[in-house]
């Protein structure tokens, strides 16, 4: 273990900085995990624990002095997280990092159907615009999550009529991440498009999720106007409602219906299934 961290990771209490986090001690190489509370970091060997939030300026610079490669895990959801990843990048710019791995989304663009997506694309401009070096990672929807999309009744709901979703696991994109940390340079100014090795309808999803599980799955497409009705009695704000019925809507016009070779190509595997991922579980 080297003495001073080179490497920072944000996210390490959550399932993909957790993963990534996990994978860097297991190979014996420092790290300095940057945490909301020291208390909820995980215990491993040859780690720098530094709490600090993305929308603290100055805790996040101190957190990142002498780090010359950052996992920059995208912030929880909410009505602030632009304004936190616009305070965090400039922490790494003014702490010296030289290079950001950042956690994006698949077909982040300004105008993309998935309302959350928009604000990845400007997370990766604030990055580019500040000089430092980067590695976006554009996941696709996470196949760990698609078990939750059904409601006690076993049905998922959404606006998504016979699209295709092609899911990434987590577990790839934090080999992926990995490499990207451990090799800055020889990912220097990439962007990856992570997705998983097939294109499934929700469908499809529903019958794999039968299958796993024994439970009787089904997958109901709603109207736009009936998939916010359904959520109403959640007393969400808008804007999440939007990202809610978004993810659907961005599967129904083909923006998910893509399958890449990224994984495979970074890490030298072919990536995880849905069928995979729910074996494992």
């Amino acid at each position: 273990m080297t003495t001073t961290p080179r490497l920072a990771v944000t996210g390490s209490t959550g399932g993909l900085g957790g993963l990534v986090a996990r994978d860097l001690a297991d190979r014996g190489v420092a790290q300095r995990l940057v945490v909301r509370s020291r208390d909820r970091a995980p215990a491993l060997p040859g780690t720098d624990v530094v709490e600090a939030t993305y929308g603290d300026a100055e805790a996040m610079r101190r957190a990142l002095e002498g780090v010359d490669t950052l996992l920059l895990v995208s912030a929880s959801e909410s009505a602030d997280r632009m304004r936190e990843h616009r305070t965090a990048v400039s922490a790494a710019a003014e702490a010296g990092v030289g290079h950001v791995v950042y956690t994006s989304f698949l077909g982040a663009a300004p105008d993309c159907t998935f309302t959350l997506g928009r604000d990845h694309f400007a997370t990766e401009q604030l990055v580019r615009e500040s000089g430092l070096g980067f590695t976006f990672l554009r996941d696709s929807l996470y196949l760990d999550f698609m078990s939750f999309l059904a409601g006690e009744d076993g049905v998922i709901r959404g606006p998504a009529g016979d699209g295709r979703v092609a899911g990434v696991a987590r577990a790839d994109i934090a080999r992926v991440a990995v490499a990207a940390l451990l090799d800055p340079g020889a990912h220097r100014d990439a962007t990856y498009d992570l997705t998983g090795p097939e294109a499934l309808t929700l469908h499809e999803v529903a019958a794999l999720l039968t299958e796993a599980t024994g439970r009787d799955v089904t997958f109901h497409d709603e109207t736009e106007d009936e998939a916010y009705a359904s959520r109403a009695s959640y007393g969400a704000p808008r804007w999440q409602l939007d990202a809610w019925v978004s993810t659907y809507t961005a599967i129904r016009d083909g923006e998910l219906d893509r399958v890449t070779d990224d994984v495979r190509r970074v890490t030298g595997r072919d990536p995880l299934s849905l069928r995979d991922v729910l074996s494992h579980r």
